[in-house]
Order: C-alpha cells, then sequence, then structure tokens
C-alpha cells in the first residue's frame, strides 16, 4: 500500500512524509562534503517552476525555443511514430505546452501520464488539458520520477507505452547515471515501447554560459531560490544575499556547471546541523551535459534502445529523438 494522498484534481502525492525526510538526508550528504552540492530537484517547488517558465522566455536560453519550433514542424511525423492508442508518460510534464504538440496529432492515445514533482504545476496542467482534451484520459502522479512510483494503468489496454522526456533534462545526469536512467526507461516502456527525448547538442562554449546566466538575472534568481525552499519547507537559515551565482562551462566534462558561492566565512544551520561554509566556497546545484549525436547514441544503445529517428534546428543546436527498446 503506498502511503499517498490525492488532491482535487486527482493528482497524487507520492509519499510525501517519506519524500521529505529523503530529501533531507540528501542536502546534508550533499553539503558534508568537501565539493558540497544541493540537489537540483530541489528548483522545482511553486516559485522555481514559475522562474523557469520565465528563464524559458529569455533570448539567452535557446533550448525551449528551438524545441518547440522542431515540434511544431515535425508532431505529426512523431505522433505517426508513436502510433495509435498508446499510453503516453511524460517526465517533469511542468506546463504542459509541449505536450499539447503531440496531442494534437496522436489517435485515440489510451491515457497521458503526467509526472511532475512540483504538484500546483502539475494541477494548473491537468485543468487547462481537461478543457483542451475533453475525450483525453488523464492520469497524473506527483511524483519524482527518478524515484520509486506506479505508473497508473489505463482501462483500455494500450498498443504500446511512451515515455516523452522533453527540454534538455538529461543532461542533468552524469554520463553513468544517464545510461541506468535510460535503461530504467527502457524496462519501463517494454517491447516495443519508445522514448520521444530532448538532447541538447554540443555547441560553442559562448552560446552556452549565456544560456545559463542571463542579463535579466531571472536564472540567477532561480538558483537562489532552492535556498529559500530550504529556509521555508526544511527550517534552514541561509542568507541568500551572503551568496553570488555563478555558471561556468567545463570543457573536460563537455558540462555547463551552475554554483552558489559563499560571499563571506559562515555558517548555515539545516535540521539541527551547521554547515560551515569558507568565503569563496562553492556548493553545485546543477550541471547540463551536452552530446554529440554519436555519444548519445552510444549511450542509448548502452541502455537498450536505438536511434529511430532524430529531428534537429538548421544549426544543430539541438535535437527531438524517437528511439526504439531494441
Amino acid at each position: 500500500m503506498r502511503d499517498d494522498t490525492e488532491g482535487a484534481t486527482g493528482v497524487e502525492l507520492a509519499g510525501a512524509a517519506q519524500r521529505r525526510s529523503g530529501l533531507v538526508s540528501e542536502v546534508l550528504e550533499g553539503l558534508r562534503r568537501p565539493e558540497k552540492s544541493i540537489p537540483c530537484k530541489l528548483l522545482y517547488d511553486a516559485r522555481g517552476s514559475e522562474l523557469f517558465e520565465r528563464i524559458c522566455e529569455t533570448d539567452e536560453y535557446y533550448i525551449t525555443r528551438l524545441e518547440l519550433a522542431i515540434m511544431e514542424a515535425h508532431a505529426e511525423e512523431m505522433a505517426e511514430l508513436l502510433g495509435r492508442a498508446c499510453l503516453l508518460v511524460e517526465y517533469g510534464s511542468g506546463s504542459g505546452v509541449k505536450i499539447r504538440l503531440l496531442l494534437d496529432h496522436l489517435v485515440e492515445p489510451a491515457a497521458y501520464v503526467p509526472i511532475d514533482i512540483s504538484k500546483s504545476a502539475l494541477e494548473q496542467s491537468v485543468l487547462e488539458l481537461s478543457k483542451l482534451y475533453p475525450s483525453l484520459l488523464v492520469l497524473p502522479v506527483c511524483a519524482d520520477y527518478t524515484e520509486a512510483y506506479e505508473i497508473p494503468k489505463p482501462p483500455r489496454t494500450p498498443a504500446r507505452l511512451v515515455v516523452y522526456f522533453p527540454g534538455s533534462t538529461i543532461g542533468n545526469f552524469t554520463p553513468d547515471a544517464a545510461e541506468r536512467f535510460l535503461a530504467h526507461v527502457a524496462h519501463i516502456c517494454g517491447a516495443g515501447g519508445g522514448l520521444l527525448i530532448g538532447v541538447d547538442l554540443h555547441k560553442e562554449t559562448e552560446v552556452l554560459e549565456r544560456a545559463y546566466d542571463d542579463a535579466a538575472g531571472i536564472t540567477r534568481a532561480f538558483e537562489l531560490n532552492v535556498l529559500l525552499r530550504l529556509n521555508r519547507e526544511f527550517g534552514a537559515d541561509f542568507q541568500t544575499d551572503r551568496f553570488a551565482y555563478e555558471s561556468l562551462y567545463n570543457p573536460d566534462l563537455r558540462r555547463v556547471e551552475m554554483y552558489l558561492s559563499s560571499k563571506t566565512d559562515q555558517r548555515v544551520s539545516l535540521d539541527g546541523e551547521m554547515i560551515a561554509l569558507h568565503a569563496g566556497e562553492r556548493i553545485l546545484i546543477e550541471y547540463s551535459y551536452k552530446y554529440t549525436r554519436r555519444a548519445f547514441a552510444e549511450l542509448a544503445r548502452s541502455a537498450g534502445f536505438r536511434v529511430e529517428r532524430t529531428w534537429t534546428d538548421p544549426r544543430d543546436w539541438f535535437s527531438v529523438q524517437y528511439l526504439l527498446r531494441h
């Protein structure tokens, strides 16, 4: 039996109390290390989700703009590959803007299962989708899709299960973790299943660094919000004015790294434990790996998929790829 609660829109909260306890332990473990870190999944509370939507509208953040253009140009072809009566599961569904491009072309989907860690964003998306697609069965799950959860079973047996993983979120995993994650997705999809995934491609350092440090400072506010969330939900006492935001491209690892750097020597309390920070000491909040087409194809193959189709923008900056379990 799962320890779940349910909201007014039917959004399930997967083990909320247990998840909170686990997050506190995970945060403390990261802050005890010599190279400190905070799990990037904590970025996406209601305020964080709102800020991320604003980041997606900045000139510097090309990812959402290019992905939407690719989806608009090729959604019908993508829907044909997914096929009639598929069960479509979306990881990190957010506002639900991209999924509508697919839903407009899907033929008699068995159901749509949006999974998101932000309850407020999920509820809003479900309400909007119910108005736009009144005949669509929507089975939302509020959960961390990297942890244990159950995919609801629709009344009608689907022809296949397809996972939709938009954006460049696969880049938030190290390559080893990405392989394990994709292997898990392959297991969920089962024989004949597929994965439609956004993959950010390698490009000039200047373009990458601008994308994660916009002139308006929205990304800075987004990263600092994780400290405010720790204060509000976990009783920490971070003072955000004592931290600076830094982002840089690491060419050896081919990833953009985002840090909060302590401006002074300070001590921070979390769950009864004191964490010492020295002036200039950095906390890694998130990173985003960038792939070549060949490197991602090899990663997918090692996880049990083969790349069936790839769509990109004219400059080859971003890709949407359809993978089949082999």
